[in-house]
């Protein structure tokens, strides 16, 4: 039987203020509930430091951007809670931004949000939390957290508005970190939530949500990895011959040339520049030969896949194969799969039916009704 442990209403509790009306209104919440609350915005990215990448026009809406912190400022003065800015610029650059690069560099599809839940939001912000006397954080995050009165482990769950749950890029959450987090969004509708914000005279009520990555602004990722590297030191300006290749079909034939596989994503229809009687999608990335592969939209359809790294929710690990639902991205309706173990830390996922661009670098997650079981990264 799983049930809601509660904790003690007394211990600080840490918000991470983004700046939105959903970290905004938990903020608000927890206050009104009468809790010590603190708000923490975290500094993870300078803007200035790739000036060419800033359109000349307003940027769409994005979180952890100079504003936001303005914003998150307003809004802890205004409900009167103390609010401090962290600089994690460093460490988001080690464990978020290099790898964003590296993975297109390498063929794969990332996703910074799940690793800055792992690796910043749920751990150096734990660590700023704990040394200024908070035991937990709360955020604005849509998903629900459970303790599990028989096996004492900490469960995630979807949360009640399935159109805002995020539930998918926390699937890397250890028991550590589920177990000082908290979401109380979870049970809420995002109308419900921009309504209690209203009520609280939010200064940012009416804000629309974010849009982008945090730290492309421009909403170009070849533009930014191609800026990026170029601040590393790496090529000048344009791309290297020596990461120009060749575009082929399944059968092998060369069908055109690319300037760099950091330009495709599995699944991706337009920009591949060449000419042809039917569509054509990127169907496999080579890094290596720099080649890549496209070819009809029926030739998309997998009906399995591997993933490393995975981290179990439900239990310490794997043991025998279990049927699950698995969502490949985070728009994608989960489907009924089997999942066996595979080496250590891996499974080998076979799904029911093909599912349509499997794509490296993306997560499997794996659920059991409203349950997050689990999640890797598929290879």
């Amino acid at each position: 039987m799983t049930k809601v442990l509660n904790r003690d209403a007394d211990e600080l509790t840490v918000v991470a203020m983004s700046g939105g009306v959903d970290s905004s209104a938990v903020a608000a919440m927890l206050h009104e509930s009468g809790a010590p609350v603190v708000g923490l915005t975290m500094q993870l990215w300078n803007q200035r430091r790739l000036p060419e990448l800033v359109p000349a026009a307003a940027p769409r809406q994005r979180c952890c951007s100079a504003d936001d912190v303005y914003d998150a400022r307003r809004v802890a003065e205004h409900i009167g809670i103390p609010h401090y800015v962290v600089n994690f610029e460093r460490q988001f650059e080690e464990t978020v931004i290099r790898p964003f690069v590296e993975d297109y560099l390498a063929g794969r599809t990332p996703i910074p949000c799940a690793a800055c839940n792992n690796h910043v939001k749920f751990d150096q912000l734990l660590v700023t939390a704990r040394q200024i006397g908070a035991s937990r954080i709360a955020t604005g995050h849509y998903a629900r957290i459970e303790r599990n009165s028989q096996t004492g482990r900490w469960n995630l769950f979807r949360a009640a508005d399935h159109s805002k749950d995020q539930s998918y890029f926390l699937f890397g959450l250890t028991q550590e970190q589920l177990a000082h987090a908290e979401f109380p969004l979870g049970k809420l509708s995002k109308q419900e939530v921009r309504e209690m914000a209203r009520r609280s005279h939010l200064p940012v009520a009416e804000k629309p949500e974010s849009q982008e990555i945090c730290f492309v602004p421009s909403g170009n990722y070849t533009d930014f990895i191609e800026a990026y590297r170029r601040d590393q030191g790496v090529g000048g300006a344009g791309t290297s011959s020596s990461e120009a290749g060749e575009l082929v079909v399944t059968s092998g034939e060369v069908v055109g040339r690319h300037s760099g596989v950091q330009h495709f994503t599995v699944g991706q229809r337009r920009g591949l520049g060449i000419a042809a009687p039917r569509p054509l999608y990127v169907l496999q990335i080579d890094p290596e030969a720099r080649r890549v592969t496209v070819g009809e939209e029926k030739e998309l359809w997998r009906d399995s896949l591997e993933a490393r790294d995975v981290n179990w929710i439900a239990w310490p690990a794997l043991d025998e194969p279990i049927e699950a639902m698995v969502k490949i991205r985070y728009r994608h309706e989960p489907a009924a799969a089997r999942i066996e173990p595979a080496g250590e830390a891996g499974v080998r996922v076979r799904f029911d039916a093909a599912q349509r661009a499997i794509s490296p670098g993306q997560a499997a997650v794996f659920y059991r009704g409203e349950e997050v079981l689990g999640g890797g990264w598929i290879l």
